[in-house]
């Protein structure tokens, strides 16, 4: 399904210079930083979901050069390792497809590469360009003991009797050591999923797109073998130091696709009740507000894992 003629490749250019503009645009608008980065992707995912590999290979390599050129090489590398191939990379397994008599299904008909699949390279692709990142700008725990310690003295200026003991002071840092990759991780997750679903429905809108809408409710579960992962990275948390941090981040990304997953299944699972929309409100704004009600989702999350394959039939394709 690879198009390597010259609209994939102009369209390739000019989703990297799209890319590389929205990315640069971040370091001016430190408020908007994350959502700027994470629509970085969307320019390419929609290049590749529509015109191919080429396109969104040319574009990786077209927004990486201009970031390099106008920026600087880590700058390049933080957007291309942690956000552009893996938008290139979902692109292509999204158009991947086979005959379904190949795996047991009916003839005349293509099956596509699970949505579950997908989901799970997305948590993997954004755990290992993390780690690569982290080993090269030389993260460690004393990043977050820092911010703790930032985060203190504004405290300290607004309250001048604050002052907490340097026990409690440790035990935030060694808590706040895990937190900040699980947290970092599991929102960019989130949010490259959201700019893949949102590419998704632009392309099949502008009826480019190869492959079949899907029913995201029934259709978007994990890989039941992404539990042992998960369980993995919450073992390495109690190894403390390094070990530790990729546990947690580990956790923040692959709890974030069981939480998708569990929200799905919700969606799924309420479907034709009247009184489903005031219950998706209050469900999001809980989570949003509260938090803890999350872990109700990922639990959902976890013990509803499978893969669904879309099918379609051959002369559609």
């Amino acid at each position: 399904m690879q198009n390597w003629n010259r609209t994939s490749l102009l369209t390739g250019a000019l989703a990297g210079i799209t890319a590389a503009l929205l990315s640069m645009g971040a370091n001016t608008q430190p408020s908007l930083a994350i959502v700027l980065y994470a629509a970085s992707a969307l320019p390419i995912l929609i290049a590749g979901l529509g015109w191919g590999n080429a396109a969104a290979f040319g574009g990786i390599v077209v927004a990486g050069g201009a970031a390099v050129a106008l920026v600087s090489p880590y700058f390049a590398l933080l957007i291309v390792v942690v956000t552009l191939v893996p938008a290139g990379w979902l692109s292509h397994l999204s158009n991947l497809a086979r005959p379904a008599d190949e795996l047991g299904g009916p003839e005349g008909s293509l099956a596509w590469y699970p949505l579950s699949d997908i989901l799970v390279h997305l948590a993997g692709l954004v755990t290992a360009g993390m780690i690569i990142v982290g080993y090269i700008v030389g993260y460690d725990s004393s990043v977050s003991g820092i911010m703790v310690d930032m985060v203190i003295d504004a405290v300290k200026a607004q309250e001048p009797l604050y002052n907490p003991d340097a026990a409690a002071i440790a035990q935030l840092k060694s808590i706040f050591t895990l937190a900040l990759p699980l947290v970092q991780g599991a929102i960019w997750v989130l949010m490259l999923f959201s700019a893949y679903y949102l590419a998704t429905r632009i392309v099949q809108l502008s009826g480019k797109a190869l492959r079949p809408r899907e029913d995201i409710p029934s259709s978007l579960r994990m890989n039941r073998n992404a539990i042992f992962v998960f369980l993995a990275g919450l073992t390495l948390t109690f190894f403390g130091g390094a070990p530790a941090v990729v546990g947690a981040l580990v956790c923040g990304t692959f709890g974030a696709g069981f939480l998708l997953s569990g929200f799905a299944s919700f969606h799924f699972r309420t479907r034709g009740k009247s009184w489903r929309l005031p219950v998706l409100w209050i469900a999001y704004l809980s989570v949003f507000i509260f938090t803890i009600p999350a872990f109700f989702f990922l639990l959902t999350g976890l013990t509803d894992t499978r893969r669904a394959i879309a099918l379609t039939p051959t002369g559609k394709n």
